[in-house]
């Protein structure tokens, strides 16, 4: 079994737990600490908000500013269009920014959204035909 870590940096250890929780994102209180917060999205994908300075220790290379510039895009998808607009408008009323209108491809239907420190997610429902 494979199980996905991706961790990104925060300014605010806090105000991330806020925002993610909000989400729907339990923390998994194994890997959270006063450096970092693990959100279980399910049994096999985590995400880890790390402490700015904390995320520094793993790298010697120079940490983005996610407001300025993008290093990743984290995508998950939901069960329904539905799901895809609660999920944002949860982020948005947790100090979430949506920095492009939602994108209606007719099979696939998605909204971006970054959270307080820059980060970007984007929720996607598909329906892929075989």
């Amino acid at each position: 079994m494979t199980q996905i870590f991706v961790s990104i940096p925060t300014n605010d250890l806090e105000r991330a737990k806020a925002f993610y929780t909000a989400l729907g994102a339990p923390i998994n209180p194994q890997y959270t600490d006063e450096n970092a917060a693990c959100f279980a999205w399910d049994d096999n994908v985590f995400l880890m908000v790390l402490a700015r300075d904390f995320f520094a220790t793993f790298t010697e290379k120079q940490i983005t500013d996610p407001k300025v510039a993008v290093q990743t895009s984290i995508n998950f998808t939901r069960e329904s269009r539905d799901e895809v607009d609660a999920i944002v408008e949860r982020g948005l009323a947790n100090g979430g920014t949506e920095p492009r209108p939602a994108e209606d491809l007719g099979f696939m239907y998605s909204r971006d959204l970054e959270d307080p420190d820059g980060n970007n997610l984007g929720f996607l429902y598909a329906t892929l035909q075989e």
